[in-house]
């Protein structure tokens, strides 16, 4: 597709990354491709970074997990720079959405050879904090617990393993309160939420069936969970692929959700987000990403 790409990379997940990284340079390079590789060093570079690149209305290529990809996308947003990926992350939820290869020698082949699709990210609004875009999905209950208290010196030893280990960690002290949600002014209780545009859940996992992120509306999965059992049943039912047909799980379309509670945390995009309450909307322009 083109052959000048500008390359925004996280360099906090590790060694083993950047060798990931280096092989598809290096496969970049020797097929002639020109790029520029731009590091970050704190959150909001990669954001800042894609802005600044978008002005040339050429491929801006986030390489890292779901969480640099957001900012990428949030540097995009309202451009005409389109969205490349090199999935380098834990889960890589939104490169397996968009069927991007996790080899980064086949993902740096589709950033030359793919085509181009559209996709609707949505908004997190948060009060008075900037309002965040996300590519994938908005979290809160026992998984916005878990990325708000994981240590990054876990996760880079562990990878999705700390997840693991930080949810066995924080289920011994979860209260599983329950938090007021709006649907389209519809109202209902939960104790768990999942507000996705696409199908997958921390890596393979399916949550939502029928979610497209090319479509404008959200897919929400609402959790009732009262006690340490009611999780590890949810848990089971997440690894078996049965988890949106439990009795304790609603599933539903949506596009304006609204979500009250008592400084419960929120997760976007596998990231720390702040806490409830939030307001959720579709972006009103579409992103176009790179896809086999």
């Amino acid at each position: 597709m083109s052959k000048s790409l500008v390359i925004v990379f996280n360099p906090s997940a590790g060694a083993r990354r950047r060798a990931k990284l280096h092989a598809a340079l290096d496969l970049l390079y020797g097929l002639g491709v020109q790029f520029q590789l731009m590091e970050t060093t704190a959150r909001g570079d990669a954001e800042k970074f894609a802005r600044i690149s978008a002005e040339e209305n050429g491929i801006v290529v986030a390489a890292g997990g779901d969480g640099t990809i957001a900012e990428v996308a949030a540097g995009l947003a309202g451009s005409r720079a389109i969205l490349g990926i090199l999935p380098l992350g834990t889960a890589n939820v939104f490169a397996l959405e968009m069927s991007v290869p996790l080899n980064p020698l086949e993902a740096a082949r589709v950033l030359l050879m793919g085509r181009s699709t559209s996709v609707y990210p949505g908004i997190l609004k948060r009060g008075s904090l900037k309002d965040r875009l996300f590519i994938q999905m908005v979290g809160v209950g026992l998984d916005s617990v878990v990325v708000h208290h994981l240590p990054l010196g876990l996760k880079r030893v562990f990878g999705k393993g700390a997840y693991v280990l930080q949810t066995l960690r924080d289920l011994t002290c979860y209260p599983f309160r329950s938090f007021r949600v709006q649907i389209d002014g519809n109202e209902l209780e939960a104790s768990g939420l999942v507000v996705t545009k696409g199908r997958y859940y921390a890596g393979r996992f399916q949550i939502a069936p029928q979610a497209d992120p090319r479509e404008t509306h959200f897919h929400i999965l609402t959790l009732q969970q009262r006690n340490f059992m009611d999780a590890l049943t949810h848990a089971a039912a997440l690894g078996l692929g049965r988890l949106p047909y439990l009795s304790s799980i609603s599933l539903q379309r949506g596009h304006d959700i609204q979500v009250f509670g008592a400084e419960i945390p929120v997760q976007a995009d596998g990231d720390d987000a702040g806490s409830l309450p939030i307001h959720i909307v579709p972006f009103t322009q579409p992103l176009r990403v790179v896809v086999p």
